[in-house]
C-alpha cells in the first residue's frame, strides 16, 4: 500500500511540475511582455517629443499613440495569460496490447 501511495505522490508532483512549465513558457508572457516594455519606451519618446518632430510627423505625435497603442496590445495579452492560464497537454494514451505478429509474417 505504501508503494502504491508513493507511487501516485510522485505522479501528481510531476504533474504540478508540467502544469507550472507550461505557464512558465507561455508565448502570451513573452510578447505581452514585450510589447509593454516597447510601449512604455516608445510613450516615453513620444511625451519627449520637440516641436520640430511633431511638424516632421504633421502635427501628430505618432511616437505617443504608437506607444499607447503597444501597451494597451501587450496588457491584452498579459490579461489574456491570467484569464486562460496554459495546462499541461495530457500524456497520449497508450495502445492497446494486441496479439503479437510472428516475424516472418509480411501480411499487409
Amino acid at each position: 500500500m505504501s508503494d502504491e501511495y508513493e507511487y501516485q505522490h510522485q505522479v501528481q508532483e510531476l504533474t504540478e511540475q508540467s502544469a507550472t512549465a507550461a505557464r512558465l513558457f507561455d508565448v502570451r508572457r513573452l510578447i505581452g511582455g514585450l510589447f509593454v516594455v516597447y510601449g512604455i519606451i516608445v510613450t516615453i519618446a513620444g511625451i519627449t517629443a520637440s516641436d520640430a518632430d511633431l511638424k516632421k510627423a504633421q502635427n501628430i505625435n505618432i511616437n505617443l499613440w504608437t506607444g499607447l497603442s503597444m501597451l494597451v496590445v501587450g496588457l491584452l495579452f498579459l490579461l489574456w495569460m491570467w484569464l486562460r492560464p496554459a495546462t499541461a497537454p495530457e500524456p497520449a494514451p497508450e495502445p492497446p496490447a494486441g496479439p503479437a505478429r510472428p516475424e516472418g509474417d509480411e501480411a499487409a
